[in-house]
This record gives structure tokens, C-alpha cells and sequence, in this order.
């Protein structure tokens, strides 16, 4: 798996992420709320802890963590990018948009 992101949507993931700091970024594919695991949302995370099944994914920005068994909902590769427009992210692919308003959400006070 590749992922690259773009200059902007890493300038937006540094107002929120610090990666030198001892919590993880990862690309998180989120099921609750949707029905079944089919119907999952992307979503970009802030995690305290890797988790069993997350896989370490080196890319223009750092490592992010993706969980193996997600992993077959989303492509081979991606880009991260963010919409001023939107003022979101967005996940998109050489053949799709994954998900065109991702949002990155702070999971690591949860953990504490």
C-alpha cells in the first residue's frame, strides 16, 4: 500500500498532529454506525496505541498505521489531500474518491 500526501493536507495534519510526539496518525476505517463492515467511512485518527492488527505504512509524512483487515476496502494507492473548500480532508485514488470530506479526529484521550 502507498500513501502520499499532498503539501496541503500535511500543513492541516501538523495543526493537529504533532508526529514526533508518542501518539500515532492512522487511517482508520469506520464501521460503527453503518450497518455492516461493507459500509464503512474513512477517517483519519489520532490513536495513543497501535492496535493488534494495524500495519505500519511508510509515507511522504511520516508513518500512519492501517489495519490489515480493512485494508481490502481501500486501494493500493492513495493520496491525502484537503479541500479549503470543504475544509476537510479527502481520500481519493488514481481511479476513485474514497472518501471526498474525511475528518481527523483526536481517538488518544479515550485511551487515558
Amino acid at each position: 500500500m502507498n500513501i502520499t500526501f499532498t503539501n496541503r493536507a500535511l500543513e492541516k495534519v501538523a495543526e493537529k498532529y504533532d508526529q514526533n510526539s508518542s501518539l500515532f496518525l492512522k487511517l482508520k476505517y469506520d464501521t460503527d454506525g453503518c450497518g455492516c463492515v461493507v459500509s464503512g467511512v474513512t477517517s483519519l485518527w489520532i490513536v495513543a496505541d497501535k492496535e493488534f492488527d494495524d500495519d505500519v505504512v511508510s509515507t511522504n509524512g511520516g508513518d500512519i498505521l492501517v489495519e490489515k483487515t480493512k485494508q481490502v476496502f481501500m486501494d493500493d494507492n492513495m493520496t491525502i489531500d484537503y479541500s479549503d473548500a470543504a475544509g476537510t480532508f479527502m481520500l481519493k485514488s488514481p481511479s476513485q474518491i474514497l472518501n471526498p470530506r474525511m475528518s481527523i479526529i483526536d481517538q488518544s484521550a479515550k485511551a487515558r
